[in-house]
């Protein structure tokens, strides 16, 4: 792969500014989540609480639609930029109370829920973005390098939340954290979209255009009735349940009860999730690959799941450290074919809404998180972790088998370019 083919999607130039407003964001998520997933634990002392906290994170995954279908009607950039000062304002807010010595558990979860209602959405609304400014050809690379903005962003932000944390204490913390969100937003903004080709953006179409509600369920049908985005979206929702509560919501526990360490380690853990995941990012901009990005999702996930199992048998930090890489570097490659396929699949017209159906499917996270801090207070937590990548091991397969004429249809111009 030459230099010439990695920089590729940044001729583009709206891709040169999506490109680090998401690199910000995506620090300053992974910064908070790590900050304050280990004050809510410390303070607490209640795993109970921190699924909690992780799963207010994800309430808004059931507006996810609308907020789709909205995105369609205002713009992509319009309400990615909008979102991006929300989580801005909720994180002044933040640093305000720290500052003030006011901040405490409760009002942690009531700004989590806050900040929970429009982020799981970002991550859809990014990649409907990139589909709309870059060519066919240009988008498997284009989605690989952006998937590397969330995978730094777990080495460095991670490190650099805890590494904070630990030495300046919370709110200055957050003034970092604040400054990123407000650039990210302003960078969003001056990544300015190509007009659509049709007439779908004049006075006339928007006067015959549905309500919110019909475009909604024109997409769920469209999904539904669609096999092989239905097939994408079974996926998203198996992989949010079983696997990535195990390598995100409930790293603190690990790190605190399993492996001994403190929110320095954390850092370590996350961070170690990441690099793989980097690497399999990396990869996946290969221009060159002639392989069916289905094939490669599905394999990727088989051993997603089981190098989870395996991890969840762990005990010491070194081998901790080494599978959470391996994992990291297939999830990436499972993400994003994952993604890829929804989007080549996707038109312009729908991509918000469809989106919003597959951010729906993220409800599954905090469902996992719920039922895992459950499970962990019963059985113990390496039980309920290998319980959790079993059955979805055993679910990726029948999904396979399910959909296999629809998976290995032919290829979109985006798989074989």
């Amino acid at each position: 792969m030459s230099p010439a083919d990695l920089l590729a999607p940044f001729r583009i130039r709206s891709y040169r500014f999506q490109w680090p407003a998401d690199l910000l964001v995506s620090w300053a998520f992974e910064m908070e989540t790590i900050i304050l997933g280990w004050y809510v634990l410390a303070e607490t002392g209640s795993v109970l609480m921190l699924t909690i906290f992780g799963a207010l994170l994800y309430v808004g995954t059931l507006i996810a639609p609308l907020v789709g279908v909205l995105s369609d009607r205002v713009g992509h950039r319009t309400m990615l930029s909008g979102m991006r000062m929300i989580y801005a304002a909720v994180a002044g807010t933040v640093m305000t109370l720290a500052f003030a010595g006011a901040l405490h558990p409760g009002a942690v979860l009531v700004l989590a829920t806050v900040t929970g209602l429009v982020r799981p959405s970002d991550m859809g609304l990014r990649g409907a973005m990139i589909a709309d400014m870059m060519p066919p050809g240009l988008l498997r690379p284009a989605m690989g390098i952006a998937r590397t903005t969330t995978d730094t962003a777990r080495i460095f932000g991670a490190l650099t939340g805890a590494g904070l944390f630990a030495a300046i204490g919370i709110g200055p913390s957050y003034v970092a954290i604040a400054l990123f969100y407000a650039l990210g937003a302003i960078l969003t903004w001056n990544a300015v979209l190509p007009e659509p080709d049709d007439d779908e953006g004049s006075a006339e179409a928007a006067e015959k255009r549905p309500s919110p509600w019909s475009e909604l369920w024109g997409g769920m049908v469209l999904v539904w009735n669609t096999p092989r985005l239905l097939a994408i979206v079974w996926y998203a929702l198996l992989f949010n349940f079983a696997v990535f509560p195990l390598t995100n919501g409930l790293l603190p526990y690990a790190a605190k009860e399993v492996y001994r360490v403190d929110q320095t380690g954390l850092g370590y853990l996350a961070a170690s999730v990441a690099f793989g995941a980097f690497v399999g990012s990396i990869g996946m901009t290969r221009s060159g690959l002639r392989t069916e990005l289905a094939r490669i999702m599905i394999v990727s996930a088989v051993i997603w799941h089981v190098l989870v199992l395996a991890f969840a048998q762990t005990s010491t930090m070194a081998a901790g450290v080494t599978l959470l890489m391996l994992c990291g570097f297939a999830q990436s490659l499972t993400m994003v074919c994952h993604t890829v396929i929804l989007l080549s699949t996707s038109s312009r017209r729908y991509r918000g809404r469809i989106m919003g159906v597959r951010m729906l499917a993220i409800y599954s996270l905090p469902i996992g998180l719920l039922v895992a801090g459950v499970l962990i207070g019963a059985i113990g937590y390496r039980a309920t972790a290998s319980l959790y990548a079993v059955v979805g091991l055993a679910f990726t397969v029948l999904i396979a088998v399910q959909w296999r004429a629809s998976l290995w249809q032919s290829r979109t111009v985006a798989e074989i370019v």
